[in-house]
């Protein structure tokens, strides 16, 4: 089935996404936080404050959106890489309007790359965040586009240890937990479905690794204060089980700048050529 091509340069119209504390809260248990070092993330009566790539939530539909318009089989579509853009610390409460433009499909051989770029603002207008979201549909490239831009490097430090290091063990139930905020894929929760899909049991969301690596870089590099994230570009490189552990190494690589790398228990990649910028 062809790509539909001509969705690139369109955009979408405003989505509207209102939320509260708990639905904050909710996404802060679902990428990992824990009682009582993050209790400012967990309890109202400190805000609470909210974890930056929660802005993958209010955004999320518009994926989908692009997803069910590309015309390709959706068991075919996996997401490749992700970056959240912070312009001001995220309110522990609100409602937002994003808006979603396709940029960019673009032939990659074995498949296409699609990118997403939405911009989120709230009820006056305000940017708050923006979401660059790329997916790669298996199977549907050789249709003679652009190959487009090449993907991001950032490739380790091989001469020294990390600057920073955390290693956290997800729980059996965690992409059940996670999937409450918004990401409803049977993949990560039906055993029948996840062995259509060529796996051997359900696997944790891209998304909720990305969020286990956003709490290391928050709690290491940014004293635990959102306001001083600024992004975070990662690429999903590797199948992550619910329970398996997670070890995110961050090393400076300029002021305010640095290379990420998530690993399993096992050494293998599963979050990588990922970049971090926060305020010094």
């Amino acid at each position: 089935m062809a790509l539909n091509l001509a969705l690139v340069g369109k955009k979408s119209l405003a989505l509207s996404h209102s939320y509260t504390w708990r639905d904050a809260v909710l996404y802060a248990l679902g990428v990992g936080a824990r009682m009582p070092t993050e209790l400012d993330y967990l309890y109202e009566a400190s805000g609470p404050k909210v974890i930056p790539t929660f802005a993958v939530v209010p955004s999320f539909t518009t994926l989908v959106n692009v997803c069910s318009q590309l015309g390709a089989n959706l068991m075919m579509i996996v997401h490749g890489e992700q970056k959240v853009i912070q312009h001001r610390p995220i309110p522990p409460n609100g409602t937002f309007q994003t808006v979603a433009e396709v940029t960019g499909i673009y032939d990659k051989g074995k498949g296409a790359l699609v990118v997403v770029e939405a911009r989120t603002t709230d009820e006056k207008g305000e940017p708050v965040f923006d979401n660059v979201f790329s997916i790669f549909v298996r199977g549907a490239g050789g249709f003679g586009g652009e190959r487009g831009p090449e993907a991001l490097v950032a490739d380790v430090p091989t001469d020294r240890a990390p600057d920073f290091s955390v290693t956290e063990r997800t729980s059996a139930e965690q992409a059940a937990l996670y999937r409450l905020s918004g990401d409803l894929n049977p993949l990560h929760v039906s055993a029948s479905f996840a062995k259509m899909a060529g796996f051997e049991r359900p696997i944790l969301h891209g998304l909720c690794t990305y969020g286990y690596a956003c709490r290391a870089v928050l709690h290491s590099v940014c004293g635990s204060d959102p306001a001083r994230f600024r992004s975070f570009a990662a690429r999903f490189s590797g199948t992550v089980f619910p329970g398996d552990e997670l070890t995110t190494q961050g090393w400076q690589t300029a002021p305010g700048s640095y290379v990420v790398r998530v690993v399993t228990q096992e050494g293998k990649v599963v979050l990588s050529n990922s970049i971090a910028e926060v305020a010094s």
